[in-house]
């Protein structure tokens, strides 16, 4: 008979916990797109009315994820991330830049998923450690600079994750002020000097960025790395 309660008591615990995060994935997707236009983000209404964004950080605290589900697993940190960012923008707004903001990466911490963490240790301690070959995060990933790929107005889902990373990996390796070609010459991103190790486990940085290219980029083209546009990713 006692075999039976836990058994219940388990698999009550574990409908909550999906509940909670179906619950989470909806009202962040109402969130973004509320907020989030054309990649940019609307800082000064969420700064008027921080009541959703709250919910949503408190929220992410009390969910629970395991890496043996990983589409769960990585659409709820990445949208977690993208929160986090945008509530670290938003406590400190107006503001020109996250580096304006101390400590913004690698100081303030956030609960997220029942832990502590820095946004630098969610990126690499919980997503790309445990996913080294998944190098799309670095589409999906938004650190509030215009440097970053758009944010996109919706929420990552499980459901849908391939299909949301596959586009907006695409999107932006297609985007000639993200990729800058000219002749047999290459800009890249510096977040692929940055993460290389990410990009090459198959191949050169170009052949990564070519599985997503219409117009190919010759494949011993020159690389180079232009600046890194840390300016707010807000809506003016």
């Amino acid at each position: 008979m006692k075999k039976v309660i836990i058994i219940a008591i388990l698999l009550i615990s574990q409908l909550g916990f999906s509940q909670s995060t179906s619950e989470f994935f909806k009202k962040a997707d109402a969130f973004f797109k509320t907020y989030v236009v054309n990649g940019k983000v609307n800082y000064t209404e969420i700064k008027k009315d921080p009541s959703s964004l709250n919910e949503l950080i408190d929220q992410a605290a009390k969910i629970r994820v395991s890496k043996s589900e990983p589409k769960t697993f990585q659409a709820f940190y990445i949208n977690a991330y993208n929160l986090a960012v945008i509530k670290g923008v938003t406590n400190k707004y107006p503001v020109k830049s996250p580096l304006n903001i101390k400590g913004f990466f690698d100081k303030t911490t956030y609960n997220l998923g029942g832990k502590q963490t820095t946004l630098n240790d969610l990126e690499n301690k919980i997503l790309r450690k445990n996913f080294p070959k998944e190098a799309r995060f670095h589409f999906s990933l938004v650190c509030a600079g215009l440097g970053c790929p758009p944010i996109i107005s919706e929420a990552y889902t499980p459901e849908s994750l391939d299909k949301q990373l596959q586009r907006q990996t695409t999107k932006a390796l297609n985007n000639p002020r993200f990729i800058k070609v000219k002749g047999n010459k290459v800009q890249l991103s510096q977040i692929f000097e940055w993460y290389k190790e990410d990009f090459t486990h198959n191949g050169s940085e170009i052949d990564y960025v070519n599985q997503f290219r219409k117009e190919k980029i010759p494949t011993k083209a020159k690389i180079s790395y232009y600046p890194y546009n840390w300016n707010l990713n807000a809506i003016k």
